[in-house]
């Protein structure tokens, strides 16, 4: 690239005056924005909003993913500008995709938080945006799928995780990464019959009616017949998708509050992924990202390819192909 086209690529996060369109800024250069897309609280012309949630005060063992949405968002710079590999799809070409920046919130302020966050999605959802949100401990998902529910109704939980999360908690003013689909279950925001766990490798006795694929089953049948069984549980129903890092297993995804050994690998997990398009997907998440433990990045860039992915099924979905 000459110097003076290069020139023209610096910063996109502000510079960019096209929502669509490829980006070629160094990786190791530039405002870190979600691939390089416009940061912009404007979501007139947006199809997908990038925002992050850097929130960590639900958590049981090691902090650290309120720095997750800085970490993926520069991991995100390796991503290639182009199609995805496999996808046969270029999402940053065909929709409008921004980066709608952090959820502003006051961390001494955690009982305001849920309904901080809930507005903050309701108000992405009013424009007609998908939202894909990068954690942020897995509490989040909790507030999101409320303004989801108030939109499309009880929603399909496609659910990613080392956990269930549906540990018994009647206490709906706690906050608590373990517990909050217990509470989305019993609420009524999520349907439990049309819903599916995978990489569960961790003991619940109940699971509250949820199809479960644990990471044995998923070792044993592999990747293909894994997404062939999720999407017969789908069905055409409005999905959300939510991807707690450590379904990897800790030998991919160190960087996360409660590793447990025995996950998926990221192979397993791309090829899930990509066996799922077509889905009726709404919107998504990438959750416990913890930078303080992830020496190497890796786990952030994991991130970033799954927050891709949800952008992907998005645009397969939007597109109609």
């Amino acid at each position: 690239m000459a110097l003076e086209d290069a020139k023209k690529q610096v910063d996109q996060a502000f510079t960019r005056a096209d929502l669509k369109g490829l980006s070629f800024e160094n990786t190791f250069g530039g405002a870190t924005s979600f691939l390089r897309r416009r940061y912009t609280k404007d979501l007139t012309h947006a199809d997908i909003a990038v925002t992050g949630i850097p929130f960590d005060q639900a958590v049981t063992n090691r902090p650290g993913t309120r720095l997750g949405p800085r970490a993926v968002r520069e991991a995100s710079a390796l991503q290639s500008p182009d199609a995805p590999y496999g996808w046969d799809i270029c999402p940053v070409s065909e929709l409008a995709i921004v980066d709608y920046g952090d959820l502003a919130f006051d961390y001494a302020q955690v009982s305001a938080f849920p309904d901080t966050l809930t507005e903050h999605i309701r108000g992405i959802l009013a424009t007609e945006t998908a939202s894909v949100a990068i954690g942020g401990d897995h509490y989040v998902s909790f507030p999101i799928l409320k303004a989801y529910a108030e939109k499309y109704g009880p929603i399909s939980l496609l659910h990613f995780d080392a956990h269930s999360d549906t540990w018994a908690d009647d206490d709906f003013s706690r906050i608590d990464h373990g517990t909050m689909f217990y509470k989305a279950v019993k609420s009524g925001i999520v349907d439990p019959r049309t819903s599916v766990q995978v990489g569960i490798r961790t003991t619940n006795e109940d699971n509250l009616g949820v199809a479960t694929l644990d990471a044995p089953t998923v070792h044993e049948i592999g990747p293909i017949e894994t997404a062939r069984r999720i999407r017969e549980v789908l069905g055409d129903r409005p999905v959300y998708l939510t991807f707690d890092i450590d379904c990897l297993d800790p030998a991919y995804a160190p960087g996360t509050g409660t590793p447990v050994w025995g996950g998926l690998t990221t192979a397993q997990a791309e090829a899930i992924l990509k066996g799922l398009r077509g889905i009726n997907i709404k919107g998504g998440d990438v959750v416990e990202v913890s930078p303080p433990f992830d020496t190497t990045g890796a786990t952030a860039i994991a991130g970033a390819h799954v927050a891709m992915s949800i952008i992907c099924l998005l645009s397969w979905r939007m597109t109609g192909r």
